[in-house]
């Protein structure tokens, strides 16, 4: 699906950045710049049925009105902005709007029919809506006698882009024409969609654009109508379809299941990952090579860092959507002599009131030999493993040429800032791509372990603020000494290590000392919203509870500090911050938005929405896997034959087990008992378990 062009607050448009973008430069290397922030329709309170490259946007009483973001979409374009019933002149009386999956909805209505003297509804009207705008209609008669009742829809489409649609600027509705059991409607560009009905209407009004029917219906009878959205095209028409254009499928991610004394990881799970095979999507130049779009509706674009950070968080799902993403993502790689060959390209990303965008290349670029080393662990088919090992090798070059001297990675230029979540990014791909390369037998793992520790040392010296609170790390530090002290949610990045062979986890960039105080600040009431981890803390100049980077919570970075808190014993924290997740994902109906406000939770309070927040998103629902997945505490060393479990001791959700999982492309499942033990329950036959 093309991408907006109207970005949403705080993030990324969809613009390559490197030496041909031509943008701001640094040193003579091209970047591009951030765009400013724009107002986008909310669709926080939509129904929003997901199956990339099709969605429907629908409105919690099931008429499509065409009013804001509305309507039924295929590749970025609105086929249907509206679809309006009426039964015996009247629209039903909306009941119930419900997600019965993720690219399906439910809506329940009823009327009073003619004649009736009292106050109960006599007719039931049931619609079900998919994705791609297929909808069945059901009406069902509970009254003592037969009935005659005219039935018409109302249908329209503008054929607006989704960018039109977001920026409010779209034009009249386009006129329609009677075609076989439906209608049509052809754009100025030569683009048309029909509407087709099952059984066909008794009558079809273009000028109107209205379908009508005679439904007759006896005493517990029902009607039911089918209409079906095309879209076509010349090509379409010609019976020229692109190849490999179909719907991914659902095998790239199992389907795990979570039970135990709480119900709510259950359904978490479930509906996360629905939400995750609903957003895969197929490279367009590529069809085989299949990824994660960052969120709907407005983040459906080309692969991104977000793509990888999902593909790593869903590795407990399987390998296979981690190859794939890999491979499209390293077509981005800048090739060439220069100091920027290795990289991989992405455009800028707002990084909250204090410092200038970062650039998310940067970020995929530390990222890609760190999940190739992960998904190895997780066992990642050697086949795989040799095409995408060369892409993860040039990454690690251009790691090294950037750290250069200083032993830090500036962001997004060579002018800096040092970036302390870009330190934690590079310090984790110079271990693991180390212990990646010692394993595939290929040199270089003592430049990058070295690279490492100078690393480790001089941020351990240089971006350490000491204060009578116990310290606390800067959020970025300038080439001449001066540093940022606003304390937010990326300090949970500088406890994600990695994991090596043997289940063993990768040094982490803080000592002991500065990992307990990291821990316990990332569990005050400050960066602790109730709900999640703030961007921003509350006590830090320019923090606004709906800053994409000033204070909202964003869910990735919460599983992220969950992980982390976990994975260095600090259990207390991570167990505060699973549980406000969980009561978060409760209240949204365990459809997890990217983001919302870090509005401090209170008594009887609900999580606010963020009203730019793309909702399913990739980073989010990935984000629930790797969350829940840290109450087991799975470690897979695939290519040392061993997999082993670490639960949390104090089982803060009670007895839970984790089944259909993946390591080394068989089913896994784990038990963790209200003791805090862990079982391996099924796993790949000549593994050997631990705990």
């Amino acid at each position: 699906m093309a991408p907006s062009p109207v970005p949403a607050p705080g993030r990324p448009t969809a613009q390559p950045s490197g030496p041909a973008s031509g943008h701001t430069s640094g040193a003579g290397i091209a970047f591009p710049r951030a765009t400013r922030p724009a107002e986008l329709p909310s669709v926080h309170g939509a129904l929003v049925c997901v199956a990339l490259p099709a969605l429907a946007v629908c409105a919690e009483h099931g008429q499509l009105t065409g009013e804001g973001p509305e309507g039924v979409y295929e590749a970025g374009r609105r086929l249907l902005s509206r679809c309006v019933l009426r039964v015996a002149g009247r629209e039903p009386v909306a009941l119930q709007g419900r997600m019965a999956a993720a690219d399906r909805a439910v809506f329940l209505g009823v009327l009073r029919v003619p004649g009736d003297a009292g106050p109960d509804p006599a007719l039931t009207v049931e619609r079900t809506r998919s994705a791609d705008g297929t909808e069945r209609i059901t009406l069902r008669s509970a009254a003592a006698r037969p009935l005659r009742l005219p039935v018409e829809v109302a249908l329209g489409t503008d054929l607006a882009d989704l960018g039109t649609v977001a920026s409010g600027r779209t034009g009249p509705e386009l006129a329609a024409s009677v075609h076989g059991t439906g209608l049509r409607w052809t754009g100025a560009d030569g683009r048309s969609v029909a509407v087709t009905a099952d059984p066909p209407p008794m009558d079809s009004l273009a000028a109107a654009g209205v379908l009508r029917w005679e439904a007759e219906l006896a005493p517990g009878a029902v009607f039911t109508l089918r209409l079906r959205v095309r879209a076509e095209s010349a090509a379409r028409r010609a019976g020229s379809v692109q190849a490999g254009s179909g719907r991914p499928g659902g095998h790239l991610l199992a389907e795990a299941l979570a039970e135990g004394d709480d119900p709510r990881p259950g359904e978490l799970l479930r509906a996360s990952v629905e939400d995750l095979r609903a957003l895969l999507q197929r490279d367009p130049a590529h069809p085989a090579d299949v990824y994660l779009a960052a969120g709907v509706p407005w983040r459906c674009g080309p692969v991104t860092s977000e793509a990888l950070w999902a593909a790593r968080m869903s590795l407990p799902l399987g390998t296979r959507l981690a190859a794939t993403t890999l491979r499209a993502l390293g077509r981005t790689q800048l090739s060439g002599g220069g100091p920027e060959s290795g990289r991989l390209q992405g455009p800028l990303r707002d990084a909250g009131p204090h410092l200038p965008p970062r650039c998310t290349g940067i970020e995929a670029t530390l990222a890609f030999p760190s999940v190739l080393a992960e998904a190895r662990r997780w066992g990642l088919p050697s086949a795989d493993l040799e095409e995408l090992l060369p892409v993860a090798e040039r990454c690690l070059g251009w790691l090294l040429r950037a750290a250069g001297r200083h032993g830090f990675v500036p962001d997004p230029g060579p002018a800096g800032p040092w970036r302390a979540e870009t330190q934690a990014h590079a310090h984790r791909a110079a271990l693991l791509g180390a212990d990646l390369l010692d394993g595939c037998g290929r040199p270089g793992g003592d430049a990058l372990r070295d690279a490492a520790r100078t690393l480790r040392e001089r941020f351990r010296r240089e971006f350490w603020l000491d204060d009578p609170a116990g310290g606390r790390p800067a959020v970025a530090r300038a080439p001449d000494g001066r540093r940022w002290p606003q304390l937010g949610g990326w300090a949970a990045h500088l406890l994600d290590t990695g994991l090596l062979g043997g289940g063993r986890y990768a040094l982490g960039l803080l000592d002991r000392t500065q990992t307990e105080q990291v821990a316990r600040l990332l569990g005050a009431p400050a960066l602790d919203s109730g709900w999640g981890v703030r961007g921003l803390g509350t006590k830090e100049p320019g923090h606004n509870p709906f800053g994409h980077r000033a204070g909202a919570v964003r869910v990735h970075e919460t599983a992220v500090a969950v992980a982390g808190l976990a994975a260095a014993g600090h259990e207390k924290e991570a167990a505060s911050l699973l549980r406000g997740l969980l009561d978060a994902a409760e209240a949204f109906a365990h459809r997890l938005p990217e983001m919302y406000a870090g509005e401090q939770r209170t008594t009887g309070g609900r999580p606010v929405p963020h009203p730019a927040a793309c909702r399913p998103a990739a980073v989010a629902a990935a984000g629930a896997v790797q969350a829940l997945c840290a109450l087991a505490g799975i470690r897979p060393d695939v290519p040392g034959r061993s997999v082993s479990v670490h639960p949390l001791a104090s089982a803060p959700l009670g007895a839970i087990r984790l089944s259909g999982l993946v390591v080394g492309g068989e089913p896994f499942a784990v038990r963790v008992g209200r003791l805090g033990l862990g079982m391996v329950e099924e796993a790949a036959e000549g593994l050997q378990l631990g705990v």
